[in-house]
């Protein structure tokens, strides 16, 4: 199975590669790409050093086209995808049928993958993807069982990219009405949940700090709790009584122990979800998912996750715990 990792900029793919990425993923520092962070993503001349530094080492960069153009905007997607080509990107990771569209007709030789945020969740959405647009792999949603996947790997007509690990979502992938109800701002094309612009730190006298997004109170924290990114699922509320985080705890999906159970259903490639997290975070998870990787390919009968594995990604997880997520479903 190929590792795909995630690279917010220049030291971050580097880091990536270097820790043994088979391909890292990357985006524009435009609307075009679902992460638009200030002070992320990559300038043409950032690209260009990019992709010259991972071929040079073997491995493969992928530019993230995956977000939803309105109509007057079109063109900005199509030349990124003339970019792309330009550059010498491996793929194109899109979500949007008339941008696949225009790649497939404009670059018949540049491979598309069909983003997460594509929604693909079934055999006939697969082909017709394929048979319209000739992707050449799909990114999974991240609500599938793992029993789901499994299927789809045996009637899919292409390859399958799964999320191995990394931040969760509860909503329709990079569509929250959450965020957007609170902010009037779209979570796809701004680039992030909470965009910086909406979020308000207060400091309090006795040592607390509040969070408010676009002036909605969502969580409270206490002077030496860790305060993550705050976003509207994972705040705390009160209802009935209790404040308690009511839609869901922080918690990254980390999929290490179900390595052999994908590798048996065929899955194609393991995503690294990332690209707003530093080159610290990216070189360990990296690191780690290369050693399981390697060590499964090299004796799979006698794999099992080690210890030091999965304390190192829990290091990196959200609220400092893991979740199998919708992977894990008993009633399946």
């Amino acid at each position: 199975m190929q590792l795909v990792c995630p690279a917010g900029n220049l030291p971050a793919l580097q880091a990536a590669v270097d820790a043994g990425a088979d391909a890292v993923y990357a985006g524009l520092r435009d609307q075009t790409n679902a992460r638009a962070f200030p002070g992320l993503n990559f300038g043409d001349e950032e690209l260009r050093q990019g992709i010259a530094y991972a071929h040079a080492r073997g491995a493969r960069v992928y530019l993230a086209l995956n977000t939803y153009p309105d109509s007057a905007r079109l063109a900005q997607w199509q030349a990124a995808v003339d970019k792309a080509a330009g550059l010498g990107c491996d793929a194109v990771i899109v979500a949007e049928m008339a941008v696949l569209d225009y790649a497939a007709r404009a670059h018949p030789a540049l491979p598309r993958h069909l983003s997460v945020q594509g929604s693909a969740t079934t055999a006939p959405a697969l082909r017709y993807m394929h048979e319209r647009f000739g992707i050449a792999r799909a990114v999974l949603p991240r609500v599938l069982s793992i029993q789901q996947v499994e299927r789809l790997c045996e009637s899919a007509p292409v390859p399958l990219e799964v999320f191995a690990f990394g931040s969760l979502c509860i909503m329709v992938e990079g569509r929250c009405q959450l965020s957007s109800y609170v902010t009037g701002a779209s979570p796809n094309r701004h680039g992030v949940c909470s965009p910086a612009g909406f979020v308000r730190w207060e400091e309090h006298a006795d040592g607390r700090r509040s969070v408010r997004l676009n002036r909605v109170l969502i969580d409270r924290f206490e002077p030496a709790e860790p305060a993550g990114y705050p976003t509207v699922c994972k705040g705390r509320y009160a209802v009935g009584g209790e404040t308690f985080h009511a839609l869901e705890e922080p918690a990254s999906l980390n999929t290490l122990e179900l390595l052999p159970r994908l590798a048996r259903a065929g899955v194609a490639a393991l995503k690294i979800e990332g690209r707003q997290r530093g080159a610290a975070y990216v070189a360990s998870v990296t690191r780690t998912w290369r050693e399981a990787l390697d060590r499964y390919r090299a004796a799979p009968a006698q794999w099992r996750p080690r210890p030091g594995w999965q304390s190192a990604l829990a290091r990196h997880a959200e609220g400092r715990q893991t979740t199998l997520g919708p992977y894990h479903r008993r009633w399946h």
